[in-house]
């Protein structure tokens, strides 16, 4: 069985969802400023080591334009005219310097180096760094400059290229046999200035950080707050106060709950005003039937004391006791019914049924009742047999409760004399029981307050409860179907047998499957 969950907090809850992201994306954040960075500190460090390349071309250039007399001379003015170039752009953080005797070598000192090639035609070097790689051509355009990352030993290294394409130079010249330009600069300063922005960047982070999630805590406990009043007023009403919660101070996605909920305590007060008066309208019917029975009691007693009482006196005396304890039973009976059909639990035990053997037993059993008052009772539809069951979803007990409040109904309004029929009937997809008198019938503007509890009608000496129609309706409800009264006959036929009659129609959902034989189907 599964462990069913513990209740968290909301405040925890939203809390958490806040957090959660933002701490997940300030390590992005960190990463992209770093990505970032890095393109900025770049660009800079790019740009002016384009323009070496570009000074150098230049420069080599003119040197093989104005002519060289060896290939050997024309190497050293190569190389110092890229030493000067070097220097006067790095301020002496080169990997090329000039000595006193004007020879070139490697500057050691600066945080960064330098280095150049200047290659020939046939790919020979005329000047500077034998080790740099050579770029495909395809990166290439003449004059234009292209940079990239290399590997020179241990150091990775930026580099520029520039390619030199002049055909103005006559072929006997030299500057066609300059093909290559090369500039390259270790990556230190760049890294420094990119750690340099990302600390700029990063460290108030770190103090805006807390303070975010500070005012995220704030801002939630403000939010929250009317919750929190909402409780307190809840939690601050007594008991019996079922009046609605007011809506001024709740927010407007908490408003449909506070909604619900004053839905819900106006259906509760309209069930607990129903069952208050349902209580008194009890508690006033059983004290008719208990006085009696006290009555009775007293009036024997006294009789039993005065000695006067015969034979006769006691046996009427007995006689109301077990009428008025009858009556009493029988109301009891009514309200447990009543109990019975409101229960929700009910239909958890709902179950293919045959309506018309629910009938058929009714009919049986109220047979002697109808021959003691003279009545004519008898049944119409569907005989015990497999295609012949009224096949309903619904509880044996409440649906014989039905029927049997109908038939007793009838037996009780209808004079000695009359003829009182119940019958099933199929209409559509309902199954539909009817149960007809001739008796005196129901006013048609009464007929919807004989299904209220307690009601009877006027003007008539039958001694009844009030209950049982109402307790069809509530039956009837509760397996998804109606009950309806009307008259039973035209008025023609009904003023030659002295009455309209009644007729209780009940219409019942016809269920799917057949239900099961029962021993009562085989009567």
């Amino acid at each position: 069985m599964a462990k069913p969950r513990e209740p968290r907090s909301l405040f925890g809850e939203i809390l958490d969802w806040m957090l959660a992201p933002l701490l997940m994306l300030w390590p992005m954040s960190v990463a992209l400023t770093w990505v970032v960075a890095a393109a900025i500190a770049n660009n800079p460090y790019d740009r002016e080591l384009g323009q070496l390349a570009q000074n150098l071309a230049e420069t080599a250039a003119a040197r093989l334009a104005a002519g060289a007399r060896s290939s050997a001379v024309l190497t050293l003015e190569l190389e110092r005219s890229a030493a000067v170039i070097l220097r006067s752009s790095g301020g002496g953080e080169g990997a090329l310097a000039v000595d006193e005797d004007g020879d070139v070598r490697p500057d050691p000192g600066g945080p960064d180096r330098r280095w150049i090639q200047i290659l020939g035609t046939r790919g020979e070097l005329l000047a500077g760094e034998a080790r740099l790689p050579v770029p495909f051509d395809d990166g290439l355009q003449g004059g234009s400059v292209y940079i990239r990352d290399e590997q020179l030993g241990d150091d990775v290294v930026r580099v520029a290229a520039v390619r030199l394409r002049n055909a103005a130079v006559p072929s006997a010249g030299l500057m066609e046999a300059v093909v290559l330009v090369q500039v390259a600069e270790t990556l230190g300063a760049r890294s420094r200035l990119a750690t340099e922005i990302i600390k700029g960047v990063i460290l108030p982070q770190f103090a805006i950080l807390p303070v975010a999630v500070l005012l995220v805590w704030f801002a939630l406990s403000r939010g929250i707050r009317p919750l929190a009043d909402l409780q307190a007023r809840i939690r601050s009403r007594k008991s019996d106060d079922l009046s609605p919660i007011a809506e001024g101070n709740v927010p407007l996605e908490v408003a449909p709950l506070v909604r619900s909920v004053n839905d819900l305590l106006h259906r509760l007060d309209a069930s607990m005003t129903a069952q208050r008066h349902f209580l008194a309208d009890a508690a006033h019917q059983l004290k008719t039937p208990l006085a009696g029975l006290r009555t009775q009691a007293e009036l024997a007693g006294r009789e039993l004391d005065s000695g006067r009482i015969d034979a006769a006196s006691l046996r009427h005396s007995l006689r109301q006791i077990a009428i008025s304890s009858q009556r009493a039973a029988h109301m009891v009976n009514q309200l447990l019914a009543m109990a019975r059909a409101d229960d929700d639990g009910q239909k958890l035990r709902q179950q293919p049924l045959d309506l018309a053997a629910i009938v058929r037993a009714v009919v049986r059993d109220a047979v002697p009742r109808a021959l003691e008052r003279r009545l004519d009772l008898g049944y119409e539809g569907p005989e015990s047999s497999a295609t012949g069951r009224a096949s309903v979803v619904g509880e044996p007990v409440l649906l014989g409760e039905l029927v049997r409040n109908l038939v007793d109904n009838a037996l009780q309004y209808t004079p000695a004399g009359g003829a009182i029929t119940a019958r099933i009937l199929r209409e559509g997809d309902f199954w539909v029981l009817q149960v007809e008198d001739n008796g005196p019938g129901v006013p048609e503007d009464e007929r919807e307050r004989v299904f209220q509890p307690f009601y009877r009608v006027l003007g008539t000496l039958v001694d009844g409860s009030g209950l049982g129609l109402a307790i069809v309706r509530e039956i009837a409800e509760r397996h998804g179907g109606t009950v309806v009264v009307t008259d039973a006959f035209p008025d023609a036929v009904a003023a030659a047998a002295g009455g309209v009659g009644a007729l209780f129609t009940v219409r019942l959902p016809a269920a799917s499957e057949p239900p099961p034989l029962l021993p009562m189907n085989r009567g």
